[in-house]
């Protein structure tokens, strides 16, 4: 496999998805001759963020922009088509395999499907079906309600991208007055988010398989904002009666659903939110990188050993003063005031 459709493949997974490559690729270079002249601010907010996924693609693969810089319109051209290529091809074969698995994750423990899911058919599924209804029911809407229900399955009720599903909150249970709470914490997103990176089997957390997974693969050590967006647009996509994957489908809005959801994790104002559900993600799925780093347990034996090492070191340094005087321009005297004793260097 030619690195850079490899390369395609796990950035579109964890960086940016649903982009057109070539074009990035020739907007961006662009960009960068101009701003030998010009300002970032100069350019529109659009302009911006596509020029910010270029500077990602480009720190994400050592030596692109030379070989952009150095290479010929074509060559910039088949790169992009090269990247777009891997990020394609890896949307597919995660469709094609959630196809199937995802019924398993949607059913109640123990409990049959009724009426039947077909595993490998989605023309049932949707808002056909009272399962995936009530799952891609906006959130703010009520599924159970009859004329609500009636109005989504004949389309006369269009949802947006924007309207988020109830799947993307936990236990499928929204608070309109904190709709923060469990946001993108679902079940179902965590399996399919352990299907994809991980491993299938480590969905059951005892993972049998002998290879390595994606994540490994690819050295990805911590959940990207990026990547809990592209699992989430997949699970809506596997969802929905649509057969063919489309940004542009008018029945899931799939990019603009995909950049709502990145929006708001990309968002300055939201951070502490997002810091805290990204370190929910990274205790779930990568529990001992250093992104999963929780809190002490309070009064446990480590927790005391840091606090004592804490006020030791600030009883230590809390009287430090460093004062200096020339004297006949021949030395220098610093007084250092360290815990209440000076030490005097000349």
């Amino acid at each position: 496999t030619n690195p850079l459709v490899s390369h395609g493949r796990h950035f579109d997974r964890t960086v940016f998805a649903l982009c057109n490559y070539p074009s990035l690729l020739t907007s961006g270079v662009l960009i960068l001759e101009q701003l030998e002249d010009m300002s970032i601010e100069d350019f529109s907010a659009e302009e911006c963020r596509e020029h910010s996924v270029f500077e990602k693609l480009l720190d994400s693969y050592l030596g692109l922009l030379e070989r952009l810089k150095e290479g010929s319109e074509e060559e910039l051209i088949h790169v992009g088509e090269l990247i777009g290529k891997g990020a394609a091809c890896v949307r597919g074969e995660d469709i094609k395999s959630l196809k199937p698995v995802i019924i398993d994750w949607t059913a109640p423990a123990g409990e049959a499907v009724v009426p039947p899911l077909p595993r490998n058919s989605k023309i049932s599924r949707g808002f056909n079906h009272p399962l995936t209804g009530r799952l891609l029911c906006p959130a703010e809407l009520d599924w159970d309600d009859a004329d609500t229900k009636q109005r989504l399955q004949s389309s006369e009720l269009v949802v947006s991208g924007d309207q988020w599903p109830l799947f993307v909150y936990a236990n499928e249970v929204f608070d309109p007055e904190d709709p923060w709470s469990g946001l993108l914490k679902s079940r179902l997103l965590m399996n399919v988010f352990r299907h994809i990176f991980t491993l299938p089997s480590s969905v059951d957390k005892v993972p049998k398989a002998t290879h390595a997974g994606n994540a490994r693969i690819h050295g990805m050590t911590t959940v990207t904002s990026a990547s809990v967006a592209y699992v989430t647009t997949q699970i809506q996509f596997t969802l929905c009666s649509s057969s063919v994957f489309s940004c542009t489908d008018m029945v899931t809005y799939s990019e603009t659903f995909y950049h709502s959801i990145l929006d708001l994790l990309e968002d300055p104002d939201e951070c502490r939110e997002v810091t805290e559900l990204l370190l929910w993600w990274n205790c779930q799925i990568f529990p001992t990188s250093s992104a999963a780093k929780r809190p002490l347990k309070t009064n446990s034996a480590l927790s005391k050993i840091r606090q004592r090492e804490s006020c030791s070191k600030g009883y230590r340094w809390r009287f430090c003063l460093i004062c200096s005087c020339h004297l006949s321009n021949r030395a220098t005297i610093i007084i250092i005031h360290i815990s209440e004793h000076p030490f005097i260097c000349i």
